[in-house]
């Protein structure tokens, strides 16, 4: 029965919050989940994914919402209410439009010596920062001051352009159709935020906002939910990754603001089981015991992780911030999550790829740690430059 799977898969989940938590081994909390995975599916013991197909789909069914929700939280994870983005939009953009300069011919360099002809799909690789590991570190250590805020927006702009690009890269041959898809999705979100914002600020909408916090109701939750859905039922007669819908919706919350419940409803739902459920199954799905005896596929690994920090430190060096903040932009997470699992469900990736891409985004999880710590050298308390603020509520709406 299902919920023996769904029990095994949030008991080896919990395994990444607890490594998380060793200081003197502490690794990423979504490391732990992925080798959870490992421990428990194809690499490990087998016993995932279930022999009985109806069991399977209803996991792959969860794990599609648990992509989505993952793409939903990188979305929040924009700083798109900081006062001081606009200030630091014209040096990021130059770092990305730099990124994209240096990751083309490393993107051909990467499809000779693998022999794997995806360079649309190692170009973004290589470009890609991901939003959703940079600023919970940037807050949890409360860096703050120019260089940060530079180096944050430039990490947004990076995994915002390339988490939309990355449909069009899996479906050059779908081009139309992806981009008609993902304008549509873009314009319904547009119009879900305005809708959303009008109805915030009506006399009606707060009323029902007030009684929603009285008596515990989730009514902003249901709200960011019933749009993060209805984005990915459009995504979906587009024939559109959910990444995208997800991505939109998440933005939507960074650009309105929520209070201070909506983060912790949030968080249960998706840091609490989605978002888990998808990686651990994502772990299950690869195949790390034949990665080890790969050696093209192990050079995958290390060239996506050496070429994605180069790429990175060298965009760094010319835009004259520090190396730290090249090492904080090259992590990742969403972005190779997302080709493994589109690429294994397309069947354009085998098992062992999908595990080298995951490998290599891991490698670049320590070089952004290292990078994040560096970057506390340069961080310093400015009023012209403040940190990305806390989802804020609508006023009266502060908790």
């Amino acid at each position: 029965m299902i919920f023996g799977f769904l029990f095994l898969i949030c008991l080896v989940g919990q395994v990444g919050i607890y490594l998380s938590g060793l200081r003197k081994v502490s690794v990423p909390v979504v490391v732990g989940e992925i080798a959870a995975g490992i421990v428990i599916g194809a690499t490990g013991f087998g016993l995932l994914p279930p022999k009985d197909p109806l069991l399977a789909n209803g996991l792959s069914i969860l794990s599609t919402i648990g992509f989505s929700m993952l793409m939903f939280m990188v979305g929040t994870h924009l700083p798109l209410r900081d006062p001081g983005l606009r200030k630091a939009l014209g040096k990021s953009s130059i770092s990305v439009a730099l990124c994209f300069v240096f990751a083309v011919p490393m993107a051909y360099l990467l499809a000779y010596l693998t022999g794997i002809h995806q360079i649309p799909v190692f170009t973004l690789l290589l470009a890609n920062s991901s939003a959703a590991v940079v600023m919970p570190i940037v807050h949890e250590k409360k860096l703050d001051g120019p260089t940060v805020l530079l180096t944050t927006t430039w990490v947004a702009i990076a995994d915002t352009i390339t988490i939309v690009a990355l449909p069009l890269a899996l479906a050059p041959n779908r081009l139309v159709n992806a981009l008609a898809g993902t304008a549509t999705v873009t314009v319904l979100a547009v119009v879900s935020f305005y809708g959303l914002k009008r109805f915030r600020e009506s006399k009606i909408g707060d009323y029902f906002r007030t009684r929603s916090k009285a008596n515990g109701q989730a009514l902003d939750f249901r709200h960011s939910l019933t749009i993060l859905f209805g984005l990915s039922y459009v995504a979906y007669l587009f024939g559109v990754s959910f990444l995208v819908s997800g991505f939109a919706a998440g933005a939507i919350v960074a650009l309105i603001g929520e209070p201070k419940r909506f983060s912790k409803q949030l968080i249960g739902a998706a840091e609490g089981f989605f978002v888990p459920l998808f990686f651990v199954l994502l772990g299950a799905q690869l195949d790390f015991r034949a990665l080890i005896h790969s050696t093209a596929n192990l050079e995958l690994a290390g060239l996506i992780a050496a070429g994605t920090m180069l790429v990175h430190v060298l965009v760094a060096k010319l835009v004259k911030l520090p190396v730290a903040s090249g090492l904080a932009a090259a992590a990742q997470l969403g972005l190779p999550a997302a080709v493994v699992s589109l690429g294994l469900t397309a069947g354009t990736l085998t098992t062992v790829q999908g595990a080298a891409i995951v490998a290599g985004s891991i490698i670049s999880l320590a070089i952004c740690s290292v990078g994040c710590q560096l970057l506390q050298r340069y961080s310093v308390a400015s009023p012209d430059s403040p940190q990305t603020p806390p989802l804020e509520a609508h006023p009266g709406h502060d908790e």
